[in-house]
C-alpha cells in the first residue's frame, strides 16, 4: 500500500505574497498637454475675480471663469475597468489628471493665448493634489486680511452661522499658509492689489515671465464672460470696470486667535 505523501511545508520564503487589490495600484504620471498652468490660490471673498479679470486682460494670459477641476471625477464602474486601465498604466487619479489637463488645454487652445490661469478658490483646499498633477505648476497666493474675509462672507450669506463662517475661513487660511511658505510661490495681498494695481500686476507678470501691459488695468473694456452663479463673484464694484480700494476689516469682527496669528504672519496689523 503506497504511503501518502504530505505536501511540502511552506516556509515564509515559499508562501506566495498576496496579490494587491487592483485599487492599490499607483500609476506613473503621463505627459501633460499643459506643463505649467498657473493657479491663484485664495480664500473665498478675497478678490480672486478681480485678479482674474486683470490677468485675462493680458494678450497672452487666459484666465477663464472658475474651472472647479477638483469636482471633475472619474468613476471606474466595474472591476474589469480598473484592470483594463491598469494594463494601460492608468489609475483613477491619473485618469482624472488627464481629464483636468485636457480641459485646461482645450480652453487655452480656444483662447489663442499661451498661459492659462485657474482661480477657483477651492483649489487652495486641494493644492497638494494639483501639485501631483502638475509638478511644474506655478502658484499665486492671494491673501486678504482674515477679519475682512469673515465680515464679507458673513454679509454674503443668508442667515449665516458665525462659528461656521469662522471655521471655513480658518480652513482656507491654514491651507494658504502652507503654500505661502513655499519660496517658489508668489504672494500677493488683495489690499496691495487694490491700492496699487500696476505695481502688483507688474509683479505677477514678472513671475509669469510675460511683459506687463497697461491694458490689464482697463479690464472693464474687455470681455470676461457673462455673469454666471457659482463661477465667480461679480459684485457691483467689480462690474464698475475700475479697481477700487479694499475695505478694511471691521474692528468689531470676531475672529479666533489662530486667524489673528495668521494675519500677523501675513503682515497685517491687529
Amino acid at each position: 500500500m503506497a504511503q501518502a505523501v504530505s505536501p511540502p511545508r511552506r516556509t515564509p520564503d515559499t508562501v506566495p505574497a498576496p496579490r494587491p487589490p487592483v485599487d492599490s495600484y499607483t500609476a506613473p504620471p503621463v505627459p501633460r498637454l499643459v506643463e505649467s498652468p498657473v493657479f491663484v490660490l485664495s480664500s473665498v471673498r478675497s478678490g480672486s475675480t478681480l485678479l482674474r479679470v486683470l490677468l485675462n486682460s493680458h494678450s497672452r494670459i487666459r484666465a477663464p471663469h472658475e474651472m472647479h477641476l477638483r469636482t471633475l471625477r472619474v468613476h471606474l464602474s466595474r472591476p474589469f475597468t480598473s484592470k483594463a486601465m491598469r494594463a494601460l498604466e492608468l489609475d483613477r487619479e491619473e485618469l482624472e489628471h488627464v481629464l483636468w489637463d485636457r480641459v485646461l488645454h482645450l480652453e487655452l487652445v480656444r483662447s489663442g493665448k499661451d498661459l492659462i490661469v485657474d482661480k477657483t478658490p477651492a483649489n487652495a483646499l486641494v493644492w497638494p493634489r494639483l501639485n501631483r498633477c502638475w509638478p511644474e505648476a506655478r502658484r499665486i497666493v492671494l491673501l486678504r486680511h482674515p477679519g475682512a474675509v469673515v465680515a464679507s462672507l458673513t454679509a454674503r450669506r443668508t442667515a449665516p452661522d458665525p462659528a461656521a463662517v469662522r471655521a471655513e475661513v480658518l480652513d482656507y487660511a491654514e491651507r494658504l499658509e502652507e503654500v505661502r511658505r513655499d519660496p517658489a510661490a508668489l504672494v500677493v495681498r488683495y489690499e496691495d492689489l487694490t491700492a496699487d494695481p500696476e505695481r502688483s500686476t507688474r509683479r505677477v507678470c514678472d513671475y509669469l515671465g510675460v511683459p506687463w501691459e497697461s491694458g490689464m488695468l482697463d479690464y472693464g473694456s474687455k470681455d470676461h464672460g457673462a455673469f454666471r452663479p457659482q463661477l465667480g463673484d461679480w459684485s457691483e464694484t467689480l462690474k464698475s470696470g475700475r479697481v477700487r480700494p479694499a475695505r478694511p476689516p471691521r474692528p468689531d469682527t470676531d475672529i479666533p486667535p489662530r486667524l489673528r496669528e495668521l494675519a500677523r504672519a501675513w503682515g497685517y496689523a491687529e
